[in-house]
């Protein structure tokens, strides 16, 4: 029986598949030739030579599974009405891979979960910023990504098996209801020869709830401090062929900080169709329109004057440590003036409407195939710090894949071979913003159209070597093409100047994969991994030159990182389990993002060769009947190993070596712990409690690794009963309460990474204390803030 990842609400479940896709040494097709050999090789027999004798043995008996534990029986793969027992894809479960599976048990289903983030956070390795506005967070895997203030970079991001990642590399958690889900999977370290592009840092799985596990329709809200007000209705069932969940929300809040109010309404539906035994049809729809206010960001100084940015209405009489933004008088150029988030009025418009379609057909009892189809659109007006950007980005997702169970020199072997085609067509303008009278653009001063496309194919094969060995091979090779074209005016008393910047580039890249799992008893397993990735620039890295303004910086190069990965399992009992991993990773030209000032574009580039390390550690204990205590520790070392940064003002230019500096934005220490209590049984059943603490340590600024972004502790206290309604028109009733940031700890929720300086006059580089000055940074995490709310099932 095959056994699926599955764990508590921080199950590290550490299943011993090993990637191959976060390689920062670009592999030569000379030594990938043999690779693909073996491959070609290996995959024939696979499909030629499965056994149809009732007695084969598939791959899944022997699939490796960590400290999660098995799954619930018959639990589905990605949400599909499949038939009860039916095999999961390769990317369900798969080999040598180290993955967390998140549930709902203390994490969604008994919590305000406000937002994805604290949810993620009970995944080792994981970290978790406030983005711009609303529910928009910043989430990192080991570390990747943690630089960024505005998008999901350096992994794909896939729901119910559809990616979600547009082919330019981006994603967003604005439309993540966390009410929706019923399980995410965490998938930690390179993964591009599984995933293809972007997946460097590793992928987010999200599996909403399926009609079978709502099975019938439930209303819930939520309400708390600062306005926050959710309302949320899920409907799902199945009826012969068809099953079908629905979930929609609306979400306003005013925020705790000034001009921070949003409202934001989602709608995400999953619908399977299984006419045959043998062909499953599933849909996959999700709308959600964003529309916020956004608070300014502040210096490290201003924010230990002001943290929540309060008294900021007017500049002319706003409160010590208020953040403010200059904008030309007349929108062009010439003399400025201060102006307020509130003045400015700061907003993201945004919409995102994904529609994608998946045909799945057994061809034998050993072959599965499958295609799907997805649309993905974000557009978006976004008139916030010192530009507006508006835009549309339509893009396609095309992928067919083959799956095949059977035996390989005799041995139980899954092959999978898959081919992926996805495109994006960029359009946005960029404006400078004037002043006063709501959001008012002033000149555009950036115009750009880009078109991207990647093309690429997979192959993996997993053996089961002996009872105890299992071993994993796979590549994936791709090629991304991006062609466009960018626009930059500038504009002065003497007239409007145009500058063009052309962009057509091409990335071929490969992406080998190598793990090996050891399971000396059913208590342990013992895995290793090799694995590389890769990141291509997107269309927008490209066109935005360091003076963070508009123009040309087609000159960006690949992402690739080389990853090796050793780590061990164990489950003694029910109830308990640990997961250890280390990791060492190998970067090359990794893609830095970070701001030249105030309210300006944050600009990308390439550091030749970087260096990131360290260890993941997840448990979970049931010590005693109706206890769990759970915990979710991730250390992060990462250290640049040959950058030279060139700096200049004036007419003065100076190199500054950064080898062995810390790589900025990445905090060392990461740690979720929490301790619960439910009452097993009982009048009192059904009621339970916890207690957590989620600890970030300290993290650099800038290159030089002068300034440092303080750490912080936050507490969370959360009180939930749960129980059924005989007799009733509802069948279960579920109320909870919480308060999180206990002890109203002011602590950086976000901090942008800085451009280091150097003085005009002297060419010396500039101390903390103006980088500490420099605003459009840091976002203050919420104070103390009390949720409750209920739900009713029927």
């Amino acid at each position: 029986m095959s056994r699926l990842l599955h764990g508590g609400a921080a199950a590290s479940a550490a299943s011993a598949r090993m990637p191959a896709g976060d390689a920062r040494r670009r592999v030569r097709p000379a030594a990938t030739a043999p690779l693909a050999a073996l491959l070609l090789a290996t995959l024939t027999p696979v499909f030629a030579t499965a056994r149809e004798a009732a007695d084969s043995v598939t791959l899944e008996e022997l699939s490796v599974v960590g400290e999660g534990g098995p799954a619930r029986p018959g639990a589905p793969g990605f949400g599909v009405a499949a038939p009860q027992g039916s095999a999961p894809s390769v990317i369900e479960n798969p080999v040598g891979q180290v993955v967390t599976a998140i549930d709902r048990r203390n994490v969604i289903a008994d919590r305000p979960a406000t937002n994805v983030g604290s949810v993620l956070v009970n995944s080792p390795g994981v970290t978790v910023r406030q983005g711009n506005g609303a529910r928009d967070v910043i989430v990192s895997i080991r570390g990747n990504n943690a630089r960024s203030t505005g998008v999901i970079k350096n992994m794909v991001v896939l729901e119910d098996g559809f990616v979600v990642t547009q082919p330019d590399g981006a994603a967003r958690f604005d439309y993540t209801d966390p009410r929706a889900y019923g399980r995410i999977d965490v998938f930690r370290g390179p993964q591009s020869a599984l995933f293809g592009n972007y997946a460097t840092g590793g992928a987010i799985a999200f599996r909403t709830r399926t009609g079978r596990e709502i099975a019938g329709y439930e209303y819930g809200v939520d309400a708390g401090a600062y306005g926050y007000l959710s309302n949320y209705v899920t409907v799902g069932g199945a009826s012969g062929p068809v099953e079908i969940s629905l979930f929609a929300s609306d979400v306003r809040g005013n925020g705790y900080q000034d001009h921070a109010s949003f409202d934001t309404q989602t709608i995400n539906l999953l619908a399977s169709y299984t006419p045959t035994p043998d062909n499953r049809f599933t849909l996959k729809v999700i709308n959600n329109d964003l529309h916020a206010n956004l608070a300014a960001r502040a210096s490290l100084a201003q924010y230990r004057i002001n943290p929540y940015q309060r008294g900021c209405t007017a500049a002319a009489s706003s409160a010590p440590g208020c953040t403010t933004y200059n904008y030309f008088r007349n929108g062009v150029f010439g003399p400025t003036v201060p102006v307020t988030a509130t003045e400015a009025a700061l907003q993201r418009n945004d919409r995102r409407t994904i529609v994608a379609a998946r045909w799945e057909h057994d061809i034998d009892a050993f072959t599965t195939w499958r295609t799907q189809l997805g649309f993905d659109e974000r557009n978006f007006n976004q008139p916030f710090y010192t530009t507006s950007s508006r835009g549309s980005y339509p893009s396609w997702n095309f992928l067919t894949d083959l799956t095949r169970r059977g035996d390989l020199f005799g041995l139980p072997a899954t092959g999978y071979v898959a081919l992926a085609y996805n495109t994006i067509d960029n359009h946005i303008t960029t404006y400078n913003r004037a002043p006063y009278g709501g959001p008012r653009l002033g000149a555009l001063i950036g115009d750009q159209e880009a078109v991207q496309s990647n093309l690429g194919g997979r192959a993996r094969v997993e053996l089961a070597l002996s009872e105890r060995w299992t071993g994993v091979l796979g590549i994936s090779a791709e090629d991304t093409a991006i062609t466009g074209r960018n626009f930059a005016y500038a504009t002065n008393a003497a007239g409007t100047t145009r500058t063009v910047a052309d962009v057509n580039r091409s990335f071929l890249n490969v992406a080998p994969e190598l793990a090996l799992v050891y399971r000396p008893s059913d208590a342990w397993q013992v895995r290793g991994r090799v694995a590389t990735g890769y990141t291509t620039p997107a269309a927008a890295n490209l066109f935005v030159t360091p003076a963070g303004l508009p123009g040309n910086n087609t000159q960006l190069r690949t992402q690739e990182n080389l990853g090796l990965d050793l780590g061990a399992d164990w489950t003694p009992l029910p109830g308990v389990s640990v997961s250890l991993t280390g990791f060492y990773e190998f970067f090359r030209n990794e893609l830095v993002s970070q701001s030249p000032g105030a309210g300006l574009l944050a600009y990308t580039f390439n550091a030749p060769a970087s260096e990131h390390r360290g260890v993941e550690l997840g448990a979970n204990w049931d010590f005693a009947p109706g206890w769990r205590a759970t915990l979710a520790y991730g250390f992060n070392d990462q250290i640049y190993t040959d950058y030279v940064e060139q700096i200049s003002a004036g007419s003065l230019t100076r190199l500054f070596d950064r080898a062995g500096r810390t790589i900025p934005g990445v905090p060392t220490h990461q740690l979720l712990a929490r301790l619960g209590y439910d009452v097993p049984s009982g009048p009192l059943a059904g009621l339970g409690a916890f207690v957590e603490t989620v600890v970030q340590g300290d993290f650099y600024l800038d290159n030089a690794n002068l300034l440092k972004a303080p750490g912080y502790a936050v507490v969370n206290a959360n009180l939930h009963y749960d129980t059924d309604l005989a007799g009733t028109y509802a069948k279960r009733l579920s109320l909870y309460v919480e308060v999180r940031n206990l002890f109203d700890t002011a602590y950086v929720a976000s901090a942008q990474n800085l451009a280091d300086t150097i003085s005009a006059t002297t060419g010396l580089q500039n101390g903390a204390a103006v980088l500490a000055a420099t605003t459009g940074s840091i976002y203050a995490g919420a104070p103390r803030t009390i949720a409750g709310g209920m739900k009713l099932s029927f």
